[in-house]
This record gives C-alpha cells, sequence and structure tokens, in this order.
C-alpha cells in the first residue's frame, strides 16, 4: 500500500494553465526588434505560422520588445516605413529548393547596417521550429547574452492518453513539434540518457513487475535495464552518463539506489524506513531526494556512501519533486490546504550555501521542475483551470513563459 500511495505522489497528474506568459518583473527598457519576411516560397499559412513562431522565441529571449506586427518587404530592401524607428529588423527569407529542403536566409539589421547574417538549411519543413530556435540563439549569442543552448535541445515527455495508457513523445520546448516515440502500454517517467539526446530510459508499467528500459531514438530500439517489485523509475542521470538514480522498491519500501551502467550493478543510497525517492545529483558525490521522515514530504542532501543526512529546505510542508543544479535547488510546495477544491503548488528556489529562497511561481499546480543543463532556465509543468502547460522559468530575467498541451495530460518531463 505504502508503494501505491507513493507511485501516485510521484505520478500524480491534473490539469493545467493558461496559456499565455506570466510576468513577475518590473517593466524595463529594453531595445525594440521588429520582424520582415522576404520569403520567396511557401503559402501564406506556413509564412505566417513561422513569423509567428520565430516572433516567441525573440520573446522568451528577454532581451527585446518584440514588434507583432507583419510585414513583407524584399530582401535585399530597405527597412519598411513601420520599422525606421525600431533599434533591431530582423528579415528572412524562407525559400524551397529542388529538394524541397526549407533553406532560411537572416539578417540583423540596426542602423540601416547588416550587423549579422547567416543561413540555414533542413531537409523537412517539419521541423522548422528548431531553425526558428537556432535563429534565436544565434542572435542571442550575437547580443553577448548568456548561452540559450537549452531552446535548441529537445523535450521528452510522458502523456497520459487514457487509463493505463501513455504516450512518449519528442517536442521543441514550445511543444509546436511533437513526435511520438513510443506507445501503448503505461509507458511512464522517461529521461534523456545523454547529452546528445540520442536516447532514453523510462519505465515500463505493463508486466508483473515494473521494468527500467532503455531506447536508443535512432533504431527505435528497447531494452530492459532492470526490473523490480514494487516500483522502478530513473530520477536522474549523472554528468557523465555513468551512475543512474533509481527509486525502487523491492521490499516494499520505496528507496534511492545507485545503478553503474558499466557494471550493471546497484546499491542502495539511502536506507530510512519510511519513503526516500527522486534522487538527484548535486555534484558526483552529493545527492539531493524526497524523504517524509519529518512526517511530510522534505527535501534532504547526503553524501553517497556516508549515513548523514542533511534538511536542505525549511519553508512548507509539503515539498517534493526537485531537481538541482551546482548550489541551487528548484522543488515543488503545497501552498494551500483545502479539502473541498484544488490547492496551490508553487515552485520555489534556494541556495545550498545561503539562506536564499525565491518564489518561482504564483497560481495552479506547478511540478516536475527540471533545470536545463547550463542552469540558465527552468523547465516544468503547469496543471491550471482544466488546461496542462509546459512552462519555461528564466531565472536571471525573472520571467515564465508557458506553452499548452492540447491533447491529453502531461505526466513527466526532461530535457
Amino acid at each position: 500500500m505504502r508503494v501505491f500511495f507513493t507511485l501516485l505522489l510521484l505520478i500524480s497528474v491534473s490539469f493545467a494553465g493558461d496559456a499565455t506568459i506570466e510576468v513577475i518583473k518590473k517593466v524595463e527598457s529594453l531595445p525594440s526588434i521588429a520582424l520582415e519576411d522576404a520569403s520567396v516560397s511557401y503559402d501564406s499559412t506556413f509564412k505566417s505560422t513561422f513569423f509567428k513562431t520565430l516572433a516567441a522565441d525573440l520573446n522568451v529571449l528577454s532581451l527585446f520588445n518584440v514588434d507583432r506586427h507583419y510585414h513583407e518587404t524584399n530582401f535585399d530592401g530597405n527597412v519598411v516605413v513601420a520599422n525606421k524607428d525600431m533599434n533591431y529588423v530582423l528579415r528572412y527569407k524562407l525559400t524551397e529548393d529542388d529538394n524541397n529542403a526549407l533553406n532560411v536566409e537572416i539578417k540583423l539589421i540596426s542602423n540601416e547596417k547588416n550587423v549579422l547574417l547567416k543561413k540555414y538549411k533542413i531537409n523537412n519543413k517539419r521541423i522548422y521550429v528548431f531553425v526558428a530556435h537556432s535563429i534565436a540563439y544565434d542572435i542571442n549569442e550575437f547580443m553577448g547574452s548568456p548561452s540559450v543552448e537549452w531552446m535548441k535541445k529537445r523535450v521528452i515527455f510522458s502523456r497520459i492518453t487514457q487509463a493505463r495508457r501513455s504516450e512518449i513523445i519528442i517536442a521543441d520546448y514550445t511543444l509546436a513539434y511533437q513526435h511520438v516515440i513510443l506507445k501503448g502500454g503505461l509507458n511512464l517517467f522517461p529521461k534523456w540518457a545523454n547529452k546528445n539526446q540520442s536516447a532514453f530510459y523510462y519505465s515500463s508499467l505493463g508486466g508483473k513487475k515494473p521494468l527500467l528500459k532503455y531506447l536508443d531514438t535512432r533504431t527505435g530500439k528497447s531494452k530492459v535495464i532492470l526490473s523490480s517489485d514494487g516500483m522502478m523509475i530513473c530520477s536522474d542521470v549523472s554528468y557523465d552518463e555513468k551512475l543512474l538514480l533509481l527509486t525502487m522498491a523491492p521490499k516494499g519500501q520505496p528507496d534511492v539506489y545507485l545503478y553503474n551502467v558499466d557494471t550493471k550493478q546497484y546499491k542502495r543510497a539511502t536506507t530510512y524506513g519510511g519513503i526516500d525517492v527522486s534522487g538527484q545529483f548535486i555534484d558526483k558525490n552529493t545527492i539531493a531526494f524526497i524523504s517524509d521522515r519529518l512526517g511530510y514530504p522534505n527535501i534532504f542532501s547526503k553524501k553517497i556512501g556516508t549515513s548523514s543526512v542533511e534538511q536542505m529546505v525549511y519553508y512548507g510542508k509539503s515539498n517534493s519533486a526537485c531537481s538541482a543544479h551546482g548550489e541551487y535547488v528548484v522543488y515543488k510546495s503545497r501552498e494551500s490546504s483545502n479539502a473541498f477544491s484544488e490547492n496551490t503548488f508553487n515552485l520555489h528556489l534556494i541556495s545550498t550555501k545561503t539562506d536564499f529562497i525565491r518564489r518561482l511561481t504564483a497560481t495552479g499546480v506547478n511540478e516536475f521542475p527540471r533545470f536545463s543543463k547550463d542552469g540558465d532556465a527552468i523547465l516544468f509543468i503547469k496543471n491550471y483551470k482544466a488546461q496542462s502547460s509546459l512552462g519555461i522559468i528564466r531565472l536571471s530575467h525573472n520571467k515564465n513563459y508557458l506553452f499548452p498541451l492540447k491533447v491529453g495530460k502531461i505526466q513527466s518531463i526532461d530535457w
């Protein structure tokens, strides 16, 4: 029974959020930027879609006040009259070649001068969103801002489709592009296995025992890594990709285990007589995890191979679903306790070196936070008013952006 309720805690899914933008920041003066479309191929629908995607990416950069008006012009012509007073103009040209590949040429204009010129090419226009993300990334680099490498990465998530049925989907961070990589049965908790995102681990709950599986996205082939009674979830992969943190309950008691990818051996990392789950690497020798050893879920840390445990969070009475990056930990905390209506669960950021604490969200059920590899952003699930959304928090800019999932409910995510 304990394992059952722990699993419910880990896979709890409700509906979610407004598909707009949450801004928790004072208005600031930012340079203006406008977009100009000089495309010579494709219909108006595709051109409009590309424009909106690129404008949204520039908005997420949080470096500009982005003008939302659509303008068409010649690629080598003058800046359109309406954009004469803009600090920057981004002009782009979409061209389809004889092989049906999408070619994109851009120029960033400032003070009537071309300050950045780039070309891009993809063989399948269906993944046009990643071209838009790459353009935004390159402009961010040109502006000298901290890297937004996460923009070009793929997100992987599990979507509940019906009772005991789910799909694992690879998407971009805005959910505009989605590819179902695995369907059939109940497959949950996908976790990227490596930095180049060519494989992932996931939990398969369709058989007699929960299985941890590994799927190669290049070949589509999967293999069983480990099985266990009770629970089997990969919650984190070490930086060198050699160690996994697993939540297992072979004897009915959920604990965090350390699995060595090379030797295929595992050992118990926590030994409390209650619930320890959701291990996360803080560094190669230290993990954070969720435990009920205070009588309610809270965040703790410990050195691997030692018995001493340290409480990390002193704010909130139901703290769960954490992610770590360097000295910082983001976690989910219940903000209300109402037996007759939905409760609010917000995300908070803490430092392991100071008493620093910062609330990152304000409404709804916010869960499954995941740091980007560079720590610049946090990906999370927002459940609010019968809709599920993927959220991005830009920590350095103190802004939240939401992207709705139109079908199904997001169960867990990784990037």
